[in-house]
Formats: C-alpha cells, sequence, structure tokens
C-alpha cells in the first residue's frame, strides 16, 4: 500500500464535505471488495479515503408500505438472512445468499455493489428487475437511469447513495450460472412482476453492463409462463465473451436462466 488520508465520517453531510475536500482525489470506502484489491495493486491510488462505516442511518432494512427500503451500507449477509426481506422480495434474500462466499458477503454492502456496478454483479439485476429507486444524498434515481455503462453510473461527483427502495413484487425470481471460483455471474437473470410490469433483467453478459430484455417481457406480461418464451433468443453480438464463456453461449444462458427464474417465481 501507500500513504493516503484517513477519513471516517459520523454523517452523510460530512462524508460529502471530504469528497468536496478532496476534489476528485478521494474514493469512498464500503465494503471495500474492490476498491481495496484496486489499491494494492496500484490500479487506483485515492489520496483520500473515505470510509462510510460509521455514518449514520445508512445500515438496515425497513418496510415501509409496498416499499422495502434498504440502507446502503447494509451488507450482503444482512439483507440474505433479514427477515423483512425474506418475507417482502425472497428473492433478493436469495440473490445476496448466492453473492460470493460468507467473507465477502460479511464485508460488501448493496450501496458498494451498486455504486461500482461491476457487470457481473448480481444487485444490478435486481433494481432493473424489481424497478427500483437508488437514493442518494442530493436526488432520487430510477434503476433504469442509474446504470449507464460497464462500471459507470449516474452518479455525479459528490453523490453518495444513502439506501434503495425496492416495490414488493407480486412474484419475482433470479437465477444465475455462477463462475465455479468467484461466485460472480457468468450470466444472471432476475424476472420481477408487479400489476401489468413485468421485467427481465440480464447481468454477468452484456459487454455494457446490466441490461433488460423487452421481448421476453412483452412475452411474459402476456402470458406469464416459462413457456412463453419458447422461441425467443437473445441475439450474441454485444455480449461478453472470455475465457469461461463465448457470447453464443452466454446468449443460450440467458434463456435457460430465464425461464428457470420464471418457474422458481412461479414456485415450481
Amino acid at each position: 500500500m501507500y500513504a493516503f488520508n484517513y477519513q471516517r465520517p459520523k454523517t452523510v453531510r460530512q462524508a460529502a464535505g471530504l469528497l468536496a475536500k478532496a476534489g476528485g482525489d478521494g474514493k469512498l470506502l464500503a465494503g471495500g471488495q474492490t476498491l481495496l484489491p484496486t489499491m494494492k495493486q496500484r490500479l487506483a491510488s485515492p489520496a483520500m479515503l473515505i470510509d462510510l462505516g460509521q455514518v449514520e442511518g445508512m445500515s438496515g432494512v425497513e418496510l415501509k408500505g409496498r416499499n422495502l427500503h434498504i440502507g446502503a451500507m447494509t451488507k450482503h449477509a444482512d439483507v440474505a438472512s433479514s427477515h423483512v426481506v425474506k418475507t417482502a422480495i425472497p428473492a433478493l434474500a436469495a440473490l445476496a445468499e448466492g453473492i460470493g462466499d460468507p467473507a465477502v458477503r460479511n464485508r460488501g454492502t448493496i450501496g458498494g455493489s451498486i455504486a461500482n456496478n461491476d457487470p457481473a454483479a448480481d444487485y444490478p439485476a435486481a433494481c432493473i428487475g424489481l424497478g427500483a429507486t437508488i437514493v442518494t444524498n442530493k436526488r432520487k434515481i430510477p434503476a433504469d437511469e442509474f446504470f449507464t455503462g460497464m462500471f459507470e453510473t449516474a452518479l455525479e461527483d459528490g453523490e453518495i447513495i444513502t439506501k434503495v427502495i425496492f416495490p414488493v413484487p407480486q412474484k419475482a425470481a433470479y437465477e444465475k450460472f455462477p463462475n465455479p471460483a468467484s461466485r460472480y455471474a457468468m450470466v444472471g437473470v432476475f424476472v420481477g412482476k408487479k400489476g401489468s410490469d413485468t421485467r427481465v433483467a440480464v447481468t454477468g453478459a452484456g459487454s455494457n453492463g446490466v441490461f433488460r430484455v423487452p421481448e421476453f417481457e412483452a412475452a411474459l406480461k402476456a402470458r406469464f409462463n416459462a413457456k412463453s418464451l419458447d422461441g425467443l433468443s437473445v441475439p450474441a453480438s454485444g455480449l461478453n465473451g472470455d475465457i469461461h464463456a463465448s457470447p453464443d453461449y452466454r446468449a443460450h444462458l440467458i434463456g435457460v436462466m430465464a425461464k428457470r427464474a420464471v418457474n422458481k417465481a412461479l414456485g415450481k
């Protein structure tokens, strides 16, 4: 490692002030699952590290009406074990339980994962698939507008995610084909249905990060059944290809995972 200024603010306002003071040379530290390894490899060298671990009011789960509020600093393990989450959106609890390993789940946070927007992360698919709203210290951002590209989001300078609001769906499920070592999604599909709004969000496959599949959504809106997806596919062009899976294989997996997610949502 190298020398840097380490700060532990107590409030979001203090954190935002420190971020502004750093003048673009500061980084927010949530769970540190991506930032710390990149710093160790000298791929990032912030002059100031602002630890959000002690910031008041940024952790916890609460059901308000038909919306589930999750603080940005809530750890994956806490989302997975929360009775409130399991009752309101069991698909979200199951998704969190499948992230990484116990060490990762007990350090990583939902806000950190969303802000990082790794193209193979699980939470972006849940945010898009459930039509979530990302709340910052400055505004509320619909999930459809938040994820703008690989490792890119709509967050502006000085913006800090404080919580995520998930509408409670009628039906939802997440299925992923994980890398056996990292547990990252080679392909993950989140399916959510609330009223007439049916969403299908894919992570792990797109070269530009998480994306929706309008053709799948239209078919499931007409009839929410896995058979509705028969004959439908996602083009391989524009999908990731690496040592783990080719674009064609990922395109095939999207269809398979989508059908499994629909069946799971239906309790099959």
